[in-house]
């Protein structure tokens, strides 16, 4: 029924309901007789109260409201409305009868209006239900997935009420869990709450759950992590409901349930980030990202953006990412001036070029050659692309003023077993010799793997799962650091607001997982179990790669910055001459036999050991 059908209805039927029942108390209280007189009086009484008491609900919004989903909010409302009705309805009768109106009227009134009015809108609530989508999914219960739901508060009972009034979501809520020991052997909706997160296995074992939803979005990261680690082990499937952070940021819609995502199970807080600090090196600069169409300069770009730069370079090699990325900002950010360039860092007079035309004050350099086994095939690309390109920007920057240098390094930088981290430490070391004689202030950051990266492992565990396996491990004891994209980026950004210069940031990267581990999760959390339809190989190390992951050299000492999740590596000493003499050596041996540019990558940085 239609809002203008369905006001008029009500009213009518209001009208009605609220003169029969003030009639009814006259007659109750009179032992179920009138006099002429009374009976004259309870008409007129009646009908001055049905007029107020119909006003009264419209002033308070009664008419506007939803029944179905009808809380305290209406409650009160009514209340205030049987109240306000019947003290006007007393006063108006008073005067125009005089004092013949009992004081018992108003009284009895009141609790009629509330019995009579909030009665007929429970037992409308009470058919829609039960007539409705309830039949449905009574008829349909035997099809519909038992479903537990975690956490049995606000959250929780919304979302287990939306499950039995919404058919499409096809579950059918069979049970809750939460922690707080005075809800246990208690009913929220029907619904028994078993116990706490300890007793999950064995309630899906006992209830044959088959989907877990996860409905506290105000619990920590790592309190999520902590249960989506107990319900792995289950064969249910596992959902979660957004953080609450998100959807006030706008990230996920309030009805929204997701998969449990590898993210989840690293637990990791929320980042608290200096925002006066970053707009002071960043709002109304002009900002230059190399590699803007990477994983890590494309959301370098969007966490930039935000900060209002006066304008924002986006520069790359691949004119195809540069688009996508360009199409992205100005959907996102309109407001943001962009400038697109496509071009190598490996070529100088370009370079040159872009910082002669544009003269960016704030650069982070992004762009690199990242995969290990690649390189290690293509040790002269790797030195070209990682270490020339790099030198490249790092002296255009020291050439043309720019205020800030922000390198994007790497953890395989540290005692390194590849071509790839030799050619970051190289970079590295580059940037702090020139910093000693630069007025811009050259730093690097080091982190380790980050989730969803192009050439990260998860992306490929996911290909291998959606193939039918098998998922492929280098080694079961290989053992890496990760964070998510945005969350290296955000500390990527904040480090550059501490930047004196010279320092190796280095990014709080948490506990080391194994990969073992995460195909495992990943595996599970997926729908499978490992070797049951889904095996588990292992391949062996790849060149270049190495057991497990460091994130300071021996000669750094580790101390803590102004933010708890970033720390700073003490300078190293670094002969700006010398460096520059072997980097041309280095050149030279370019496109050579590949065990020569070893050892000459060798002599830039000692610790180099080849274990391919």
């Amino acid at each position: 029924m239609s809002v203008s059908k369905r006001v008029p209805t009500w009213i009518v039927f209001d009208l009605v309901v609220l003169w029969l029942g003030v009639y009814l108390s006259f007659v109750i209280h009179e032992g179920g007789t009138l006099t002429r007189d009374m009976a004259a009086l309870a008409s007129g009484y009646g009908i001055v109260s049905a007029l107020t008491g119909t006003a009264a609900m419209f002033v308070f919004g009664l008419y506007r409201r939803l029944w179905q989903y009808a809380s305290i909010g209406e409650l009160t409302a009514l209340f205030q409305a049987a109240a306000v009705s019947n003290i006007l309805a007393y006063a108006l009768t008073a005067i125009a009868a005089g004092s013949r109106v009992p004081l018992f009227a108003p009284i009895q009134s009141f609790m009629m209006t509330l019995f009579l009015i909030g009665g007929s809108r429970f037992i409308w609530r009470v058919a829609c239900d039960h007539f409705g989508n309830h039949q449905y999914r009574k008829g349909k219960k035997a099809f519909l997935k038992k479903t537990l739901i975690i956490g049995a508060g606000n959250c929780g009972t919304l979302f287990a009420k939306e499950l039995l009034k919404n058919e499409s979501y096809q579950a059918n809520p069979v049970a809750f869990v939460d922690d707080d020991p005075y809800k246990h052997k208690l009913e929220v909706l029907g619904i028994p709450v078993l116990g706490g997160r300890r007793d999950i296995p064995s309630i899906v074992t006992a209830k044959e759950i088959e989907e877990i939803i996860i409905a506290m979005p105000t619990a920590s990261k790592t309190q999520i992590s902590e249960i989506v680690n107990i319900c792995k082990n289950t064969k249910a499937r596992l959902r979660l409901v957004p953080h609450l952070q998100d959807l006030i940021q706008g990230k996920a819609a309030a009805q929204q349930i997701r998969d449990v995502s590898v993210e989840d199970l690293l637990g990791r807080e929320s980042i608290c980030t200096d925002l006066k600090g970053i707009a002071e090196y960043v709002e109304g600069k002009v900002v230059l990202v190399t590699g803007a169409g990477g994983s890590i300069g494309s959301e370098l770009c969007r966490q930039i953006a935000p900060f209002n730069p006066d304008k924002l370079i986006l520069l790359g090699h691949g004119e195809n990412s540069i688009y996508l990325i360009e199409m992205e900002m100005l959907t996102a950010f309109p407001g943001v001036k962009l400038e697109t360039v496509i071009a190598d860092v490996q070529d100088r007079t370009r370079m040159e070029e872009v910082f002669r035309k544009l003269n960016p004050q704030v650069v982070f350099h992004a762009a690199a050659h990242k995969h290990v086994p690649l390189m290690e095939r293509n040790p002269s690309e790797a030195i070209k692309n990682n270490v020339l390109g790099s030198k490249n920007v790092a002296d255009c920057a020291d050439m043309f003023g720019a205020e800030r240098f922000v390198l994007i390094s790497s953890d395989k930088a540290v005692n390194p077993t590849s071509i790839m981290g030799t050619t970051k430490r190289i970079a590295e070391m580059y940037i702090q010799g020139l910093d000693k004689h630069s007025k811009t202030k050259f730093v690097a950051v080091r982190f380790g793997n980050v989730l969803g990266s192009r050439g990260s492992v998860i992306p490929r565990f996911k290909q291998q799962i959606a193939a039918g396996g098998p998922v492929t491990v280098t080694h079961p004891e290989m053992v890496r650091y990760f964070m998510t994209i945005p969350e290296a980026v955000q500390l990527v950004i904040q480090a550059g607001a501490f930047a004196q210069g010279g320092e190796v940031f280095i990014l709080d990267m948490g506990s080391p997982v194994k990969i073992y581990d995460l195909a495992v999760d990943l595996i599970r959390l997926s729908g499978f179990e490992p070797g049951v339809g889904m095996d588990i190989t292992f391949s062996g190390i790849r060149e270049g790669e190495k057991l497990y992951e460091e994130l300071l050299t021996k000669e750094e000492g580790l101390t803590s910055t102004r933010h708890n999740r970033i720390y700073v590596g003490k300078p190293s000493q670094i002969n700006r001459a010398e460096l520059e003499f072997e980097i041309r050596l280095l050149e030279r041996v370019l496109g050579k036999d590949p065990e020569e540019i070893r050892n000459t990558l060798r002599q830039l940085v000692p610790t180099y050991r080849n274990v391919s």
